[in-house]
C-alpha cells in the first residue's frame, strides 16, 4: 500500500455515522413472541388495518402482530403502502427474523425500514492483480445514496435466495461477471450498520453484511447489466483514501473498503 493511512478522526466519524441511535424512540414490534423490528409508536395507529391484526402490548411495551407473520405483514404492508409511508414498492420478499436470526417470515422490502426489520445484504470487493480496487458508482436514478461510489457489487439478500446464489446473482447482474472467471474469492467478513434512514421518513437501518473479496483477472472488465451503474472505476489506494475521506463512497461500502486502508 503506497500514501498515507486513512485520518483517525474520518474513521472514527464513520464508524460513528454507522451505529447511531433512531432519531425519535421507538417500539419493539413483535410476532407472537419473537422480537422482529421497532416501530415509532404512533405509527401503526395512523394506517387502515383489520381487526384484531395488532394489538398494543401495554405490558412488555411495543405492538404485537397476530395471525401467520407473512401473511400479517403483507397486510401492514399493503396498508403502510396506502398511506404513503411505504419506500419504493419492489414486490420483493426479505427475510424476517428473531433476535437470534432465525427466519420467522418474509416480509414486502419496501416496508423494512419502518418497521426497523433487520435485512441481510452481500458485497463483493474486487481487487486488480497489481493492488487496485474495482470499484462502481451508483446511478443517478438510485433512491438510495445516487451517484455514490460503492463496492464492486453490492445487494439485499432475499428471502428466496442464500447468500452464496445472491453473490452470483448480483455479481453478473451489477458487473457483468461470472464467479467462475474470478480468482482467490472468498468470504472477507461481517459488517453490520444500524442507523436511521437518510431521507428522514422515521425509518430506521439495521442490516448485517457479509462480504467477499476476490481478484478479478486481467482482461475481465465489469460492464452492468442492469441500469442501476453509472460507471466503473479502478482506483488505486490513494485516491480510494481521498475520496472516502471526501465521503464519496457509501456507508456500508466505506465500512468495507476501508478495512484495506488502516
Amino acid at each position: 500500500m503506497s500514501g498515507a493511512a486513512l485520518d483517525a478522526g474520518w474513521l472514527a466519524a464513520l464508524r460513528e455515522r454507522a451505529d447511531r441511535p433512531p432519531l425519535l424512540p421507538r417500539v419493539p414490534l413483535w410476532a407472537g413472541a419473537a422480537s422482529i423490528g421497532s416501530v415509532e409508536p404512533d405509527l401503526l395507529r395512523q394506517i387502515a388495518l383489520p381487526a384484531g391484526l395488532i394489538e398494543e402490548d401495554r405490558g412488555g411495551g411495543g405492538w404485537r402482530i397476530h395471525g401467520e407473520p407473512t401473511a400479517s405483514l403483507r397486510a401492514i404492508a399493503l396498508a403502510l403502502r396506502d398511506a404513503g409511508a411505504a419506500h419504493a414498492w419492489r414486490d420483493e420478499q426479505l427475510a424476517v427474523t428473531d433476535e437470534q436470526g432465525h427466519c420467522v417470515g418474509t416480509v414486502e422490502r419496501a416496508v423494512v425500514r419502518p418497521l426497523g426489520i433487520t435485512t441481510f445484504a452481500v458485497h463483493l470487493v474486487g481487487l486488480a492483480p497489481d493492488g487496485r480496487h474495482w470499484v462502481q458508482q451508483r446511478s443517478l436514478a438510485k433512491p438510495n445514496d445516487p451517484g455514490l461510489w460503492d463496492t464492486l457489487m453490492g445487494g439485499m439478500i432475499p428471502a428466496s435466495d442464500s447468500v452464496a446464489q445472491t453473490l452470483e446473482r448480483e455479481t453478473w447482474e451489477e458487473a457483468g461477471l461470472r464467479l467462475a472467471q474470478l480468482e482467490q474469492l472468498r468470504h472477507a467478513g461481517r459488517v453490520t450498520t444500524r442507523r436511521p434512514t437518510p431521507d428522514g421518513r422515521g425509518g430506521y437501518v439495521a442490516e448485517h453484511i457479509d462480504w467477499y473479496r476476490c481478484v478479478v483477472p486481467e482482461g475481465a472488465v465489469p460492464v452492468n447489466q442492469d441500469g442501476e451503474v453509472a460507471q466503473f472505476r479502478l482506483m488505486a489506494h490513494d485516491e480510494l483514501r481521498d475520496r472516502l475521506q471526501r465521503d464519496e463512497f457509501t456507508t456500508e461500502a466505506a465500512l468495507i473498503v476501508s478495512q484495506f486502508l488502516i
